[in-house]
């Protein structure tokens, strides 16, 4: 056994107890699936700020921050705020609010071409929305997603999400299900547009994160997103930016407006909830209308896409509101958060190479991920064919000697509430670690 497994398991005995417990009440003790890490997960009892503290009193550094959502940090104090006010008046209503109203428009304003809304509760439910909107508005049956592409556990978009990407998801995803959806190669526009060519005639839309997040923080080469979007609107198909990740994450107008793009449809999620859940399916008016149950009545039917019964509850607009006003009136948090990552980026590649230890650090503004054996990556299967066991043993290192925690195997993701001794910090034990020989 490594001495930083030995170490981490000395240090989080009740996290072990606990976990224990946990194998008999979820399947592999887990309620989602990427939260389980060997030896096992440490269990939360409080946070606040940048920090995490587990139930053995251990108080770590955290750049995985909530999924990335939390921007902020956690718990800051005007969403805690506004979250104290909001519980007195009610948690659900079950009907119509207020907030809800005050949170799309503020939504309206600060993304480009968010004509019309609908919010659910889940990014994965607002993927489907959009897709399902696609199908709707074009009469046509096929979806295009990049190879590696996540868009939340819906049927239709669970495809070559896993290495190896061109085998089957797993039980309980009926074959037929994929037969209407094709992946082309992230960062290959010229691929991608021959596979596009193929299925010209029953292309509905292409859905693509700006960014892949889940897949490894993986940048869009120049001219690959536009080229993409260019395809689609020339083929009478709907370009659909997946922006759960990027959508206030790389700025306030997000990823649309980074690239330069005009997406028909797009999705929201993770910051737009300010730390509650949420899934928000936005886009152009006369698409968005085809869910209208007002109007469309009898022959002209409406396109079924709902948002479930915590949709637009109360507390997670309130968070919501609190989360993008701040952000509206404080533009220095993103050139803080951006300088923090771009900071961690070089400072991390600098520490590779000249400890010898071949990795390339992606990502870009607040967002960054190392994947060991790699001098180039381009796509998700770089990523995938990297040396995961290397990256594991580096992230539960931080964790058990250093109180540093990512996810292990996942990105990282600077919050407002860390700053530049955080990344000495984190600079310091990577060159400890390196020194270890535990990476080569």
């Amino acid at each position: 056994m490594a001495d930083f497994v030995r170490s981490y398991m000395q240090r989080t005995a009740k996290s072990k107890k606990l976990y224990s417990r946990s194998t008999k009440v979820f399947p592999g003790g887990i309620s989602h699936n990427i939260r389980y890490y060997e030896p096992y997960p440490f269990f939360v009892e409080s946070a606040k700020g940048k920090k995490l503290t587990d139930v053995d009193g251990n108080s770590y550094t955290d750049y995985w921050m909530g999924h990335w959502a939390l921007i902020l940090g956690h718990s800051p104090k005007p969403v805690a705020d506004a979250l104290l006010s909001q519980a007195k008046s009610g948690t659900l209503y079950g009907t119509v609010n207020g907030p809800s109203v005050e949170l799309a428009e503020l939504i309206q304003k600060l993304m480009p071409r968010a004509d019309m809304m609908r919010f659910s509760t889940t990014g994965s439910e607002a993927t489907m929305y959009a897709v399902r909107l696609a199908r709707a508005k074009t009469g046509r049956r096929v979806i295009a997603k990049a190879i590696g592409g996540w868009h939340g556990f819906n049927t239709t978009l669970m495809q070559t999400v896993n290495y190896p990407f061109e085998f089957e998801e797993g039980p309980g995803l009926v074959q037929d299900e994929g037969q209407y959806v094709e992946s082309i190669p992230f960062n290959n526009l010229e691929a991608s547009l021959k596979v596009l060519e193929t299925i010209r005639d029953d292309l509905a839309c292409v859905i693509i994160e700006p960014v892949l997040g889940g897949a490894g923080c993986i940048t869009p080469s120049d001219g690959y997103l536009q080229g993409l979007q260019e395809f689609c609107k020339k083929n009478g198909s709907l370009f659909i930016l997946d922006e759960i990740v990027t959508g206030f994450r790389l700025s306030i107008h997000g990823a649309a407006s980074i690239y330069k793009l005009e997406p028909d449809l797009f999705t929201l999620g993770k910051i737009a909830g300010g730390g509650l859940p949420i899934g928000v399916v936005c886009g152009d008016k006369e698409i968005m209308s085809l869910a209208d149950p007002v109007s469309r009545t009898g022959k002209e039917a409406r396109c079924a896409i709902g948002g479930g019964t915590f949709s637009a509850n109360p507390l997670t607009m309130a968070a919501g509101l609190a989360t993008l006003n701040f952000l509206r009136s404080n533009p220095g948090v993103y050139s803080k958060i951006n300088r923090l990552g771009e900071s961690v980026r070089r400072g991390l590649a600098k520490i590779f190479a000249e400890s010898q230890v071949p990795c390339e650090v992606t990502g870009t503004g607040s967002i960054f991920m190392p994947h060991f054996g790699r001098n180039e990556v381009h796509d998700a299967n770089d990523v995938a064919t990297s040396n995961k066991a290397a990256l594991n043993k580096y992230h539960l290192s931080l964790m058990a000697e250093h109180e540093i925690f990512f996810l292990p195997g996942k990105m990282g993701a600077m919050s407002y509430a860390h700053d530049e001794t955080d990344v000495k910090k984190l600079l310091a034990a990577t060159e400890k670690i390196c020194q270890s020989g535990i990476l080569k």
